[in-house]
């Protein structure tokens, strides 16, 4: 068969499209290669682990590749169980790529003991941001008949009368007692005199 022949014939063009068959098959190869291996557009999305334990996270994180690192454990939140994570970095939602580490935050098992500040004769505007400032909580508010209104007299909590350094859970509700500001200072004069009246007299006199 002739050259010219052999180019014109069926078999050439069978030829031909296996060739250009097989080089389709191997640059798609190599672009699906090249694409896995650079992980080129892949992004994954970081699931929510809030209130999830260490073992869960871990879990889902390695079902999908992702690594985590915990970071610290932060003050008890009872919104949360305890043991789980309350804070992620990056957010849930976020795109990272394959092998990225999320940092977590898992909440503490119980909550930390704080000393109780020093409120009396502190007035009720000072002493509800101090209680705040340590992690405590307003509890009821009661009064009784005192000079300086609004004064704080007493510390207490589930009934007991507490003093400043005693040592309570975080979170704890303090109960106060305040003055009614209701004895003037006319009152606490008279009542001076009276008790005054009332010493013994003094070598006989």
């Amino acid at each position: 068969m002739s050259l010219r022949a052999y180019l014109t014939s069926r078999v050439f063009f069978l030829q031909i499209l296996a060739a250009l068959a097989i080089i389709a098959v191997v640059a798609y190869l190599f672009f699906h290669w090249i694409t896995f291996t650079t992980h080129h557009g892949q992004q994954i999305t970081v699931p929510n682990l809030s209130k999830l334990s260490a073992e869960q996270a871990e879990e889902k994180l390695h079902a999908i590749d992702l690594d985590y690192i915990i970071l610290d454990t932060v003050d008890f939140r009872p919104e949360f169980p305890k043991l789980t994570i309350v804070e992620q970095e990056p957010k849930a939602g976020a795109k990272v790529k394959e092998g990225r580490k999320i940092y977590l935050k898992i909440n503490a098992s119980k909550f930390t003991m704080v000393s109780v500040p020093d409120l009396i004769e502190k007035t009720y505007r000072q002493a509800v941001p101090t209680l705040q400032a340590v992690g405590l909580v307003e509890g009821t508010i009661t009064y009784k008949p005192y000079l300086g209104k609004d004064m704080v007299l007493e510390m207490r909590m589930d009934g007991k009368k507490l003093k400043a350094g005693d040592k309570v859970l975080k979170s704890s509700k303090i109960d106060l007692v305040l003055g009614d500001g209701k004895v003037t200072y006319e009152e606490t004069i008279d009542s001076t005199e009276v008790d005054s009246t009332q010493m013994p007299p003094i070598n006989g006199q």
